[in-house]
């Protein structure tokens, strides 16, 4: 599948030619949505003149159809991950490829592919991309659910398949929080697909999402008005997690929420169990002695995306198995919504509220 997409040389001058060609149909300014001074989500201001990208030798320029959204770009937005200023939000997009370079082409790219990518300011008509970032869409499978896969999919894959290093085996237990949120539904299929039992956790308003996403157990919980986490207290989920699982408690607890979540999290370990914090979505986990591991002589780790797609072959082998199981209908995608990009603030509002009921995007 995305192996295919290897390097087969740049051959022939016609090819050439077109690149040149279409080196001009690229304008130099696009529109854009942009960050000039941190704050709410006010602060993605969108611009008509920002100026496009130039590829650089390796590089491609996409002609973006769509653009993620994730809570990442709030926290580069609201400069709790800091960034240079000025920047173009984003950091998930895919399109068609309107030009390449030589360089580009001898990996094997050409002008008119459909691709999925993840790089840094992707809220945008262009972006420069690397060709080894590049992710050929497959036929049959629609550029939205594409955009979808590369970040959220990818980031459910790493936690489902490797961030756990292997402390958690088919059969055992997996607690995964807000399954009715973007990535956890497809994390919560995806640790089903490796063989473990799922408990997840979910709001009243969206538990009917959550019920068709294979979990064995499911922990309601109430909402919180205008936040997309759950209301943590609203139900004893430490004590449901025990009766679940005999006393036992869960190998793996994978955790988005953040701050409300950590201590219910490191609670329901098992024995050498493992807590994956990934998110913020309630706040920053604070700082917490490791004595507290000690217990259960418990692991923890705080991982994020690039560190588990850190060459070209582990980014396909990722991308290949879940374009897989999506052809294979093995993988059910939810898009939500999808924002104009002059709409850039009310998507940030959106995914912010807790509105979601999968994945946002942008229609650029």
């Amino acid at each position: 599948m995305l192996s295919s997409f290897v390097s087969s040389g740049f051959r022939n001058v016609g090819r050439r030619e077109l690149v040149i060609r279409m080196m001009s149909s690229v304008p130099p300014t696009m529109k854009a949505a942009v960050v000039r001074e941190v704050g709410d989500a006010s602060a993605l201001k969108v611009e008509t003149d920002y100026p496009t990208p130039v590829a650089q030798p390796g590089q491609v320029i996409v002609k973006n159809e769509f653009a993620g959204i994730n809570f990442i770009d709030t926290y580069h937005r609201k400069g709790l991950y800091p960034r240079d200023l000025p920047f173009i939000g984003g950091q998930e997009g895919g399109g068609t490829v309107v030009q390449t370079t030589p360089e580009a082409e001898a990996q094997g790219v050409k002008v008119g592919d459909r691709v999925a990518y993840t790089k840094l300011e992707t809220y945008s008509e262009y972006a420069a991309v690397p060709a080894a970032k590049l992710l050929p869409v497959p036929e049959g499978v629609a550029m939205e659910v594409a955009v979808s896969c590369v970040v959220q999919g990818l980031t459910a894959h790493y936690l489902t398949t490797s961030a756990h290093a292997g402390l958690i085996q088919p059969g055992e237990w997996c607690l995964i929080h807000g399954v009715g949120g973007g990535t956890c539904q497809w994390a919560a299929q995806m640790a089903k697909l490796r063989g473990y039992k799922v408990i997840g956790t979910v709001s009243k308003g969206k538990a009917n999402i959550a019920e068709g996403l294979g979990c064995d157990e499911l922990i309601v919980l109430d909402e919180v008005s205008g936040q997309s986490f759950e209301d943590y207290e609203s139900v004893d989920v430490v004590g449901k997690v025990m009766e679940i699982t005999g006393g036992k408690g869960c190998k793996a607890v994978i955790d988005g929420i953040g701050k409300n979540t950590m201590d219910i999290s490191i609670n329901s370990l098992a024995h050498r169990g493992i807590f994956v914090s990934f998110g913020n979505a309630s706040g920053a986990v604070p700082a917490f002695p490791v004595l507290r591991l000690i217990g259960k002589s418990a692991y923890v780790t705080r991982p994020k995306l690039l560190d588990y797609t850190t060459s070209r072959a582990e980014l396909v082998e990722r991308a290949d198995e879940i374009f897989g199981w999506l052809l294979d209908g093995k993988l059910k995608v939810s898009v939500d919504t999808a924002f104009p990009l002059h709409d850039a603030a009310e998507g940030h509002k959106y995914l912010e509220a807790g509105k979601s009921k999968g994945k946002v995007l942008y229609k650029i």
